[in-house]
């Protein structure tokens, strides 16, 4: 008996291999390059509208302390106010590493093209059928 194991595509079936296919990954890393854009450009939004929000609640506490607000009061505004710049911190994280992760789909999806872009093309041109993925898989 063989060691082959059938592959199962899960029924995604399409060009290039089904969903291990050339066309299928370049889609996918497609996809995930924007998602990871999309994330990084609201999560810089997000932590301007943080800051700008612990911004107004540092001024509303000074103008509290002015007109002689409770201090309870006062305090509470200022612990908002911290609590909002650590969301900024926090989300300018966030957007830190969904910026890493589009500059590295950007980077795959660059070598995958040099690297297989060629034998898809010459696979397509062929009327002779590849072997489904994973055949020449060495274990």
């Amino acid at each position: 008996m063989s060691d082959i194991e059938p592959y199962d595509d899960g029924g995604e079936v399409g060009h290039g291999g089904g969903a291990l296919g050339f066309l299928a990954l370049a889609a996918r890393t497609v996809k995930l390059t924007a998602s990871a854009l999309k994330l990084k450009e609201g999560m810089w939004s997000l932590q301007r509208h943080m800051e700008n929000n612990a911004g107004q609640a540092r001024e509303l506490s000074e103008m509290c302390g002015q007109a002689e607000v409770a201090p309870r009061f006062t305090a509470q505004i200022l612990e908002v106010s911290a609590a909002l710049s650590r969301v900024a911190t926090a989300s300018g994280e966030m957007a830190s590493a969904a910026d890493a992760t589009e500059s590295a789909a950007r980077g795959f999806e660059a070598a995958h093209d040099r690297e297989y872009r060629g034998i898809y093309e010459a696979a397509q041109a062929s009327d002779v059928p590849m072997a489904k993925p994973g055949f020449y898989e060495v274990r």
